[in-house]
């Protein structure tokens, strides 16, 4: 009896925490997604735009999995529920209708030769977004692993993916301002496109229940 106590103690403690990560990672990403749009347009930089939109649409998908850390808290489950299956099937639309956009903006770019004024916000956000992803992966993938929740780790996983686009940031933001390229902006836009289509589409294949687990290349 007492041992049944002291799991429950601790299985409690545990979705606690995984609460107030899935809450930090909503906030973060509100605040994230408004500073990046903000400079990526009023500096023409189209990847901080493009990855600030990004921030956006991730919100979406936070709300779902804050949901169902809510459900866990009540009761031991790992099947999505209707909530959750829509906010997936808005992410994958939010998340289509991103790549489409980068790409679109690519072209008019390209065809009219724009370049950022500069990218040095890019840079500062994307170092702050790699040391707070990394935080949260972390902390996800063990509460995760010691809930042994598919969900949780799925999340963690998404994070990921997150701390990739934070690198593609970070390398296209600091290239650009060393060299001046515009190319190197359009080629950061397309390593976002290209992650956004892929987070898009896992996201309407887990709302079909055909993924437990994605989000990230590592999903084990």
């Amino acid at each position: 009896m007492a041992e049944k106590i002291q799991s429950q103690t601790r299985e409690d403690r545990l979705l606690r925490i995984a609460l107030w990560l899935a809450v930090i990672t909503i906030v973060y990403n509100v605040a994230e997604g408004i500073i990046a749009v903000f400079f990526g347009i009023s500096d023409e930089t189209l990847a901080l735009l493009g990855f600030g939109i990004d921030s956006f649409v991730e919100v979406i998908s936070g709300m779902g999995i804050l949901h169902m850390v809510i459900r866990m808290r009540k009761s031991n489950i790992e099947v999505r529920d209707a909530f959750e299956k829509n906010a997936l099937r808005i992410t994958g639309f939010s998340f289509y209708i991103l790549t489409a956009g980068l790409l679109a903006g690519m072209v008019i770019n390209l065809i009219r030769d724009n370049k950022p004024e500069t990218t040095v916000p890019g840079v500062i956000i994307a170092v702050i977004s790699i040391l707070t992803m990394w935080f949260l992966m972390r902390g996800k993938l063990r509460v995760g692993k010691q809930l042994n929740s598919d969900a949780i780790i799925a999340d963690a996983n998404c994070t990921r993916t997150c701390f990739y686009l934070s690198l593609i940031l970070l390398a296209a933001s600091g290239l650009y301002e060393i060299f001046q390229i515009g190319y190197i902006d359009i080629i950061g836009s397309l390593g976002i496109a290209y992650f956004a289509f892929r987070e898009g589409r896992e996201a309407f294949e887990k709302a079909k229940g055909k993924l437990s687990c994605s989000c990230g290349p590592d999903c084990h």
